[in-house]
């Protein structure tokens, strides 16, 4: 393991003003996304798909990194050449998703644990090669009442989790830790940040114990928000409020970033609770950026809808959204900001 490497790597991808787009939807994800604009999906689809986006003019100034899937990071430009070589030629990072999903965790069929620890080792050493310097990894929790999630899902999520980013680092690939405590539910902020607490205290326990290099990982946490159906929701401020005090209390200090995952909100929404935590964040040890699927990618599938002439619209707005998350990585975000001409 190059501990200078990994730390080099983990520096870079939250460097000033950059984030992560997560282009790493598995084939079932995928295919609901391109149900609802109409288009069938295909592998040439989703090639073509990907192709616009890795190569949208400009995206380099925003963007450090891409989160491939396994289909992608063997799949190539228009014009033959390999997707992580062609980011890797525009300035940006590749990485790779290397866990197999969330399955019913034994026991506790209300709750999952996320699989993909066997022949982990050898598929790393394989995805290094095709080209990824960095990896992710996500385990999921619900919020169920007041018992789910049990310590014992979160406990078994973290080990996983942790076994994972210490075969990663070994690779030499810097490993993405991404425990997500999932929005759905009428649960309230409180409890979010309850949850969310207990959960990242359990991953950093797992993380030392298993002597994983804080220096050379990313934290790729949700943000502390209340349930989509809570009676009450909360301003952009009091989220930021309570994601930063959750974080302090329980991340390390070492770890070189945090890129939050949008987790369903809007696009909007996502960018301007980065940009809330970002105006006050005066004295954070970490990086606060964002590694975003959905939130950098729906206006853009939106405006391809499959079509090839629709191609330079979908950058335009891909790179519009990915220059509105860049100006939240320092509090500079407005919302006025979202009436740049994306179509012009």
């Amino acid at each position: 393991m190059d501990s200078e490497q990994l730390h080099e790597t983990a520096k870079a991808l939250v460097a000033e003003g950059k984030g992560i787009l997560a282009a790493d939807e598995s084939s079932g994800t995928i295919e609901k996304r391109f149900d609802a604009i109409g288009v069938e999906s295909t592998e040439e689809n989703r090639r073509a798909y990907r192709d616009l986006l890795f190569t949208t003019a400009g995206a380099a100034d925003y963007i450090s990194g891409v989160i491939l899937f396994d289909e992608t990071i063997r799949q190539s430009t228009d014009d033959g050449t390999p997707f992580p070589k062609a980011l890797e030629e525009r300035g940006i990072i590749p990485g790779i998703k290397v866990d197999k999903g969330a399955k019913p965790l034994a026991l506790s069929p209300e709750e999952t644990i996320t699989e993909g620890l066997d022949g982990l080792r050898e598929r790393l050493d394989e995805y290094r090669t095709l080209g990824a310097r960095f990896a992710k990894w996500r385990a999921v929790l619900s919020i169920k009442g007041d018992h789910i999630p049990s310590d014992y899902a979160i406990w078994t999520n973290a080990h996983a989790l942790a076994r994972y980013a210490a075969l990663s680092q070994e690779a030499g690939l810097v490993p993405i830790v991404e425990p997500e405590v999932l929005m759905d539910g009428d649960h309230t902020l409180d409890r979010a940040y309850s949850v969310t607490s207990r959960t990242l205290q359990a991953v950093f326990t797992e993380l030392y114990d298993q002597r994983v290099d804080f220096e050379g990982m990313l934290l790729k946490p949700n943000m502390v928000l209340p349930g989509y159906d809570a009676a009450e929701q909360v301003s952009h401020d009091e989220i930021a409020r309570a994601t930063i005090k959750c974080f302090k209390r329980t991340v390390s200090a070492a770890v070189p970033g945090i890129v939050f995952l949008s987790g369903g909100q809007s696009d909007e929404d996502a960018t301007a609770r980065l940009n809330a935590m970002n105006a006050l964040a005066e004295d954070m040890p970490w990086q606060l950026s964002f590694s975003y699927g959905r939130a950098l990618q729906a206006a853009a599938q939106k405006a391809w809808s499959g079509k090839g002439e629709n191609r330079e619209a979908a950058q335009r707005a891909f790179y519009h959204r990915a220059k509105m998350n860049s100006a939240a990585r320092t509090g500079a975000y407005a919302p006025e900001m979202e009436r740049e001409a994306v179509t012009a």
